[in-house]
């Protein structure tokens, strides 16, 4: 079985490191991070996810609906989205667009 890590020793160790960083490596890091596609600096992954979605004037209402196999498929064949298509034939059918 594997020890637990020190969380606050790995903590204390990266801030210690961050505080010994000179202007010119943090500037060599960023360049860098920003020139790797594969791999973007966690700031700009933050700042474009922020802080979960914003809240709606008419939320959804999660529900359970059962639904023929074959109607099911059908809309799952498009790919993603298939949940948001079928509110929308829902809405369609039931005349609210």
């Amino acid at each position: 079985m594997s020890k637990r890590p020190d969380w606050n020793e790995a903590r204390r160790k990266a801030q210690q490191a961050l505080a010994e960083m000179s202007d010119e490596e943090d500037a060599a890091i960023t360049a860098d991070a920003n020139a790797d596609p594969d791999n973007p600096p966690a700031d700009s992954l933050i700042a474009r996810r922020g802080r979960g979605r914003p809240r709606l004037d008419h939320p959804k209402q999660r529900i359970q609906l059962r639904v023929d196999e074959d109607v099911l498929q059908r809309f799952k064949a498009g790919g993603t989205g298939w949940q948001t298509r079928m509110n929308s034939a829902l809405c369609r059918a039931a005349g609210l667009k």
